[in-house]
């Protein structure tokens, strides 16, 4: 059973137990259960329920193992040819780490 989810503006596929790394979730702590309910899409044992646009009464439950997860650096290079201007910014995205606990649907 899985459920494709809305986390923060961007779909995941939630499963049991499967972790992910979601945009930062504001005023949560390590531990703490939080659950979202802007589900899309539900499989169940191969019957498919998509949502218009959420499926209604499903859910997926899930535990906040790290608040605040650093992402890989990005390099933001800008350069304007012939003319001596150059620009590097680095970017470190910041994530919280979930494990996901239930689909309920």
């Amino acid at each position: 059973m899985y459920a494709i989810v809305e986390i923060n503006g961007q779909q995941f596929k939630a499963e049991a137990g499967k972790k992910l790394f979601v945009h930062h979730i504001q005023n949560v702590e390590n531990g703490a259960t939080v659950e979202f309910e802007k589900v899309l899409l539900v499989e169940k044992d191969g019957a498919i329920t998509v949502g218009a646009p959420v499926v209604e009464g499903a859910k997926v439950v899930a535990e906040v193992k790290s608040e605040l997860v650093k992402g890989e650096k990005v390099l933001v290079f800008h350069k304007k040819r012939r003319k001596g201007y150059r620009k590097l910014n680095g970017h470190r995205q910041q994530f919280s780490e979930i494990v996901i606990k239930e689909v309920i649907a």
